[in-house]
């Protein structure tokens, strides 16, 4: 068989398979989206044929409009938006500075460290929840009361224990660390000989350096805030702090509307894809970079 031949059909064979395997994950996405313009009653009508994922003739924003009246959604996006955002900004920050300590400063202890945060990337959320919520319900937040600064004891109903035990990640430490153990040691003496301290080294020539693996571990950190479930239920009470994750929950207390249903979650999915397209290039260059290190 002719080469580029060969090469053209095995080419094709690979998109072939790779839209096969995109549309498993783009199909729920395109049934949401279409069915929030829907009527329950077109939604139900043709869930056996491939019209579900097509718009109906009774096209609307009703269910969005709904959606607005029945729940405090704006107020629940700018918790969300502002709690992720946090997380994220100081996420990078903390995450960063433990993973260039490890990996380009020699220290007593280095590899304990690292082997204690790979061990933590495995531990689930929901072991250390019981522990954290007793932690946080000990711990003074400041205040003002008649003028005067008091100590709170407690961190319920606030946006800060949403976002203080978030901003470490085991797993975002370990991608940054693998990043900056990667970059050239060449640069680290140069700078060094130029006078940099620590300081000017992580800030002024990693940093700068690392667009990749900030963009990931932003994807990540945002994705991991944004989907805060079970901890915004145990720590928030009232609706003023309450993220959108939650509030769906509320939501259906409210609605029996599949239609409306689908327009809520629509509308909390969208900023997570805006997210993953804005930093997708880097994304990908960080994942390949990878790749061909190691």
């Amino acid at each position: 068989m002719n080469p580029l031949l060969a090469n053209r059909l095995r080419t094709g064979a690979l998109l072939v398979m790779m839209a096969a395997i995109g549309s498993v994950f783009v199909a729920p996405l395109l049934f949401m989206v279409v069915s929030s313009f829907k009527s329950d009653n077109a939604i139900f009508s043709n869930l056996d044929r491939w019209s579900a994922y097509l718009p109906s003739a009774d096209w609307s924003l009703a269910n969005y409009r709904a959606v607005f009246e029945k729940s405090d959604l704006p107020s629940f996006l700018f918790n969300s938006t502002l709690i992720a955002a946090l997380v994220v900004v100081g996420g990078i920050l903390v995450n960063s500075m433990l993973a260039f300590a490890i990996a380009r400063l020699r220290w007593r202890g280095r590899q304990l460290v690292l082997a204690f945060v790979v061990a933590l990337v495995i531990v689930p959320f929901e072991v250390i929840a019981i522990p954290l919520l007793s932690l946080v319900a000990r711990l003074p937040w400041p205040g003002f009361e008649h003028g005067h600064l008091v100590l709170h004891t407690g961190w319920f109903n606030s946006l800060h224990v949403q976002v203080i035990p978030f901003l470490a990640n085991a797993f975002c430490v370990f991608l940054f660390y693998q990043f900056f153990r990667d970059i050239p040691p060449e640069l680290d003496e140069a700078a060094k000989m130029d006078g940099a301290g620590p300081w000017t080294l992580y800030a002024r020539i990693i940093m700068p350096n690392s667009g990749p693996v900030i963009a990931t571990a932003a994807i990540v950190l945002f994705i991991s805030a944004w989907n805060q479930y079970l901890w915004p239920i145990m720590v928030i009470q009232g609706e003023a702090f309450r993220p959108v994750q939650p509030g769906i929950q509320q939501f259906f207390g409210r609605t029996n509307s599949w239609g409306q249903i689908m327009a809520y979650a629509t509308v909390i999915t969208l900023p997570v894809l805006a997210v993953f397209l804005a930093f997708q290039r880097q994304f990908v260059a960080s994942v390949a970079g990878t790749g061909i290190k190691g």
